[in-house]
């Protein structure tokens, strides 16, 4: 294919314009113009029309359009084995892509077929091998790019080289070795991801998904068959044990146990309580013996006490009237201190009260000073406050502003300089007089001293005493410019306005105002002083000790000598305290011995009474004792025997809590029986149901079922794991003896480049790169260089040359395309210029090459047909 004409319209800057490139022949061809002429626009238009679809619009497209819109239409003359067309393409609105025969004008294709017929010519549009031959601005084809980018190019270059290999047919290289690695990738690419994980939604991923499934439900219905088996084991020992627990034999015999064990403990009981009835009597006789025991006991100590009690009463009664007599004495005492305590209190209370008055007459007085001294302070505000006001209005007569006496002060200094200037520009006269001049000369009636010069306007008469009057004149034009009367003029306005004579005047006022500020700041100061609060705060608290109406009351005592007689009230009172709190422990002594004895006396007397009662009248006494003894012996004989009683029928009587233990025992064996019997049934129940449901689910069918499923599922896995086991290692075989056979297999890249990298370099070869088919290494001198660490000149006559290489390879497989360079050699120096012209030439024989650049003068010497941009309607 070769291009022989190009034309665009509202395409980019040439917005509602048409732009043609007639005359594309064969070899070099050139477009040589300024920056922004339209070269790379025109490269993207040419590239737009083959590799962009009418009916899309991607990034590439939405370039196209101008800023102010509209359909770009992009059409070329191309020529093929089959003849010459003109293929044309409309962007957005109403796109369309045609196809012309220009030999007969017919239409050739339109629309889809349109695109058809241009990507017949491509193979493969971008990802085909012409799309290698496209050359953009600042891009070389050997710098990094995205991984997609590269892939693609790397399989057209492959692909390349390949279809043109003849040499090399064995399955180390060339086309079979392509289409067995093609087909392993394919493969492989079926099953897993690039990443190696298996590929989602193919057969790998399913058969792993269909194992793990299975594998999980397996695992569950071998759970639920687990469960089952479970079950059954659990239900067989429950009935086992039920049947053990309910046989009639094993039920009689806990029935029998328990009336045994019932009548055991219904004798050992009856013993219990015979014994305890015997115990119960002989507790009696014993008491009843210990009784009279103790009555004749009490009786003998009642004669003994009675001897000792009426000797303690004599001596009791003594002590009684002592302690009486002492009581009444400190009874008196306690009397006279109390009275005196009394006494102390009254006169102490009588000073406090007295010291209350006083302080209440002292607190009076003090707010009387302090209402007086609160009305003089508010007086003194408010004269204070009028003063201020009156001085604020002084003031504001009085101020003059700052800036107003600066421009006095500046107008004076002027008005001085302005006389000074007026008087150093009038005529003048000095006269010295000797020593023994008679008299002054007078200048118009006015005498003049030594040395002083005055000055005149127009003539002045001088009067000369004995000599005669001299006429002095000037003859000066007067001065007219008016700035003196100006500044006289605007002087006098201000002083007007400031209501002073002359500056002197407005200084003293100036330091009038500031003293008179001087003393206003005085008593704002005052002011604060007496009312810090406000003046508001000040008359409110005046108006408050008004309302209080403190009364002054008369002081008729001396304070200090009532605190003194207070002081001493108080110690009075302290002493009588004392001397009552000494007091009183005796008293209470006094009362406690006299309560003493009063006891004292009246236990003894009660004791004797008791004494009495118990002994009764003293003719009887000896009688009483005498049955008393006798009725003793009676109760130790009767005790005697009910001991014997008690004992025969201790050593008869059973154990009662080992007869109770027993029957609790064969009771709770039989209840425990119950029980576990029910339970039991409950259980075989609760098992029955559950057994019976998993049987109906046919749980262990299905589990066996899927287990055989699961098994088949693992195999397929297990078969898939070993495809792509064997797939990777075919791959990686074909990787490696790929790898060692590169020389060979780029032997066609490299049998087009030596000729053009030896129009460059004397001594240079190129290592390619066997997974990227570029160059990977440069040497030369016997020193090996990385392509990436080349100069930037050196990259790009590197990327074109290479591209020249593949056009010669593609022109060999029956697929000529043009060479399109778009600033391809920017950074390349003029000796390697000229040489990629020879080479570009050299290629050019069976080649077309369409070269656009802005190097006007570099690219003179290229030669080839120069082409032109003319102005194309469509």
């Amino acid at each position: 294919m070769k291009i022989s004409a190009l034309r665009l319209f509202n395409v980019k800057r040439f917005a509602r314009r048409g732009v043609a490139i007639e005359g594309i022949g064969d070899g070099v061809n050139v477009l040589c113009a300024v920056n922004e002429f339209g070269k790379s626009t025109s490269f993207e238009a040419l590239h737009a029309l083959f590799f962009q679809r009418h009916s899309g619009t991607p990034d590439p497209i939405r370039k196209l359009r101008p800023y102010s819109g509209g359909n770009p239409l992009v059409e070329a003359d191309i020529t093929t084995a089959e003849g010459r067309f003109r293929i044309a393409k409309q962007y957005y609105g109403g796109g369309w892509a045609r196809v012309t025969d220009l030999a007969s004008g017919q239409l050739v294709a339109q629309a889809d077929e349109a695109e058809n017929f241009i990507a017949r010519l491509i193979k493969g549009g971008t990802a085909g091998p012409a799309g290698l031959l496209w050359v953009r601005q600042g891009i070389t084809g050997i710098e990094k790019r995205s991984g997609s980018e590269e892939e693609g190019e790397k399989q057209i270059r492959r692909s390349l080289v390949e279809s043109v290999q003849g040499e090399v047919e064995a399955i180390t290289g060339g086309r079979r070795m392509a289409e067995i690695m093609a087909a392993t990738q394919e493969a492989l690419s079926e099953l897993l991801t690039a990443t190696g994980r298996p590929k989602a939604g193919g057969r790998y991923a399913a058969a792993i998904a269909e194992r793990d499934r299975l594998a999980a439900d397996e695992q569950e219905l071998s759970d639920e068959v687990a469960a089952l088996r479970a079950a059954l084991d659990k239900r067989s020992s429950a009935m086992k044990r039920l049947v053990e627990l309910d046989r009639a034999e094993d039920k009689q015999e806990r029935r029998k146990a328990i009336e045994t064990a019932q009548a055991a403990f219904d004798t050992a009981k009856t013993h219990s309580e015979k014994l305890k009835t015997a115990e119960a009597e002989l507790k009696l006789v014993r008491e009843r013996r210990d009784g009279a025991d103790r009555e004749l006991k009490a009786f003998r100590a009642a004669l003994e006490k009675a001897k000792a009690l009426q000797r303690g009463l004599q001596e009791a009664e003594q002590r009684r009237s002592e302690a009486l007599g002492r009581r009444h004495a400190t009874e008196a005492a306690i009397e006279k201190t109390r009275a005196d305590v009394a006494a102390a209190e009254a006169e102490e209370q009588a000073m406090r009260d007295l010291l209350a008055r006083l302080d209440a007459a002292l607190k009076a007085r003090e707010a009387s000073e302090r209402l007086i001294e609160l009305k003089e302070r508010l007086r003194e505000a408010e004269a204070t406050r009028q003063a201020l006001e009156e001085g604020e209005a002084k003031l504001a007569l009085v101020r003059i502003p700052p800036s107003a006496i600066d421009e006095l002060q500046a107008l004076e200094v002027e008005l001085a300089r302005l006389r000074a200037v007026e008087a150093a520009a009038r005529s003048s006269v000095v006269i010295a007089y000797e020593n023994d001049a008679a008299a002054p000369v007078t200048m118009d009636g006015s005498p003049l001293t030594d040395g002083e010069e005055r000055g005149f306007d127009g003539q002045a008469r001088l009067s000369v005493p004995g000599i005669g009057t001299i006429t002095l004149r000037s003859n000066r034009p007067a001065r007219r410019d008016g700035r003196l009367e100006q500044a006289e003029e605007k002087r006098r306005t201000l002083l007007a306005a400031m209501e002073v004579a002359d500056l002197a005047a407005a200084r003293a006022r100036q330091v009038r105002a500031q003293q008179m500020e001087a003393e206003l700041r005085e008593l704002r100061g005052r002011l604060s002083l007496l009312a810090p609060e406000g003046l508001a705060k000040l008359r409110e608290e005046v108006e408050a000790r008004n309302a209080t109406g403190a009364e002054a009351l008369e002081l008729k005592e001396d304070p200090a000598q009532v605190r003194s007689s207070l002081a001493e009230a108080e110690e009075r009172r302290k002493n009588a305290r004392q001397a009552l709190r000494e007091t009183e422990p005796l008293r209470e002594g006094a009362g406690e011995a006299f309560v003493a004895a009063e006891i004292a006396l009246a236990s003894l007397k009660a004791d004797h009474a008791q004494v009495e009662a118990i002994l009764g009248a003293h003719e009887e006494r000896d009688e009483r004792e005498r049955i008393l003894s006798k009725a003793l012996d009676e109760f130790d004989r009767a005790l005697a025997k009910a001991e014997a009683h008690a004992d025969k029928l201790r050593a008869a009587a059973a154990d009662l809590d080992s007869a109770e233990a027993a029957l609790k025992r064969v009771r709770s064996v039989a209840e425990a029986a119950e029980i576990e019997v029910n339970s039991l049934r409950e259980t075989i129940a609760g098992l029955n149901a559950e057994i019976r449901a998993r049987s109906d689910e046919a749980v262990e069918e299905k589990w066996r079922e899927t287990a055989e499923a699961l098994s088949a599922a693992t195999a397929r896995v297990a078969a898939f794991d070993k495809e792509v086991a064997v797939s990777q290692r075919l791959a990686a075989a074909l990787e490696a003896a790929r790898s060692d056979a590169r020389e060979l297999y780029l032997k066609p890249v490299m049998a087009e480049l030596r000729p053009l990298l030896r129009l460059l370099f004397d001594d240079v070869s190129i290592t390619f790169d066997d997974k990227t088919l570029l160059p990977q290494t440069l040497l030369r001198n016997g020193q090996e260089e990385e392509v990436d660490r080349l100069s930037g000149g050196m990259r790009e006559q590197l990327s074109v040359l290479t591209r020249l290489a593949f056009a010669r390879l593609l022109a060999r497989d029956g697929r000529p395309a043009p060479v399109i360079l778009d600033d391809a050699l920017v950074y390349s120096d003029d000796d390697r210029i000229e040489k990629m012209f020879d080479a570009l030439h050299r290629q050019s024989r069976d080649q077309q090459i369409i070269v656009f650049s802005c190097r006007q003068r570099a690219f003179q010497k290229l030669g080839g047909n120069i082409l032109q941009m003319t102005d194309w309607q469509p």
